[in-house]
């Protein structure tokens, strides 16, 4: 049986392991065998009565915990099982944070430190009190543009006649009165004071990643950050083609509004906002939206292609959000996306973990160099699909008098 999430495979020991014994404790467990390779063919081990002695040992007075450790014997050659069963507390080693994600071992330090401190503890960052910030940080604007969205959904009922204060603990924002950080994010008049990466970063680009043609932030709370960008976008980002119909005049949009504002709220929603900001990247043939924040243990990026459970890095700041009819509650967010561009006929949309979060991206066509790449064609055969397309596009031009 090869690795996996809870196994792994050691020919021998060595102190360093401590380290793998860590990351199980902090994650969902797992079992470490000495004595077999790779594929888990035993290999055997040596000293093995030495290390029944040590291992246990060395596991309790490194990180205060102790692990099954059992030795085995097959075909006259040795092995050990070390089971490690998760705790409810944070394990370190030598101080040192460490986790296992799939068949890897991490170690956790800045945003995802924090993040898992948090988590262990009970709590999630957006449900941490503020304690620099008073209801004087409340933008009134912000809070009148909610109720009037939750109004038209339905899903905050009884809140006439509340006052601030109190539809704030209604929405479980504060705490003995105290703002919690989700407060800032969605209503904070500068919430750039307190969380300095809050802000969106949107470029132009042409050929490559490295050839930036123009680039606009923008800064706010949430609610005000989801229709700022968008206006943006919508402005100077992307080209609206313009078509006709009788003496109508029809626009339409490079790409699905809905598959836009759902990638944009994804990314506002449950990005880690102790890291960098979200990015949004405009190509000729595609748009990203990138924020940091990898996936949550237990879901996948196949998972995401179909029904799945909704697990919110910022469950007030999710919910909150539900109350006003921004997003979804039951997981469905990137159902829509995909959805919405295969009605759009457009080819299926991009999901992957990259760079320590997590990036969706739209195309335009199946005919970009990336996509026939992707399906094995040479350089010649994509070369030739690419030079039609651009003599089927400017003909199409010179025939509406475009050219």
């Amino acid at each position: 049986m090869p690795e996996q999430q809870n196994i792994e495979y050691k020919q021998s020991w060595h102190d360093d392991y401590l380290k793998w014994v860590c990351g199980f404790t902090n994650a969902q467990g797992g079992v470490i065998f000495i004595g077999k390779d790779d594929n888990g063919n035993i290999v055997g081990v040596a000293d093995y009565k030495k290390l029944m002695d040590d291992i246990p040992n060395k596991i309790r007075n490194t990180m205060g915990i102790t692990a099954e450790v059992n030795l085995h014997e097959e075909e006259g050659k040795y092995f050990i099982e070390i089971v490690t069963h998760p705790y409810s507390v944070p394990i370190s080693v030598r101080g040192r944070y460490y986790y296992r994600s799939g068949s890897t071992k991490q170690e956790l330090t800045g945003a995802a430190l924090n993040e898992f401190l948090l988590k262990k503890s009970g709590k999630t960052w957006d449900d941490v009190i503020e304690a620099r910030a008073t209801f004087a940080d409340i933008d009134e604007k912000t809070i009148k543009i909610f109720l009037a969205a939750s109004q038209n959904t339905g899903r905050l009922p009884e809140n006439d006649g509340l006052d601030l204060p109190e539809l704030f603990e209604k929405l479980r924002l504060t705490e003995n009165g105290q703002l919690k950080r989700a407060a800032i994010i969605l209503f904070g008049k500068d919430p750039g004071k307190f969380y300095p990466s809050i802000y969106v970063k949107i470029g132009r680009f042409g050929k490559d990643d490295t050839d930036i043609i123009f680039q606009e932030t923008e800064e706010g709370n949430l609610i005000m950050l989801l229709q700022a960008v968008l206006n943006q976008l919508n402005h100077k980002f992307l080209i609206r083609s313009i078509g006709f119909e009788g003496m109508h005049r029809i626009e339409k949009g490079e790409y699905p509004l809905a598959a836009i504002r759902e990638m944009l709220l994804n990314a506002l929603v449950h990005r880690n906002y102790m890291g960098a900001p979200i990015q949004i990247r405009v190509y000729d043939d595609k748009i990203s939206i990138w924020n940091e924040g990898s996936l949550p243990a237990g879901l996948t990026l196949a998972a995401l292609k179909r029904s799945h459970s909704s697990r919110p890095r910022n469950p007030i700041i999710a919910d909150v959000a539900f109350k006003g009819g921004y997003i979804d509650a039951w997981g469905r967010g990137t159902i829509k996306i995909l959805d919405t561009c295969k009605e759009a006929e457009l080819p299926e949309p991009e999901m992957q973990e990259q760079d320590g979060g997590f990036s969706i991206t739209l195309f335009k066509n199946n005919l970009t160099q990336e996509h026939l790449t992707k399906l094995g064609l040479n350089d010649r055969q994509v070369k030739a699909i690419i030079f039609v397309k651009e003599k089927r596009k400017n003909f199409k031009r010179r025939l509406s008098g475009t050219v």
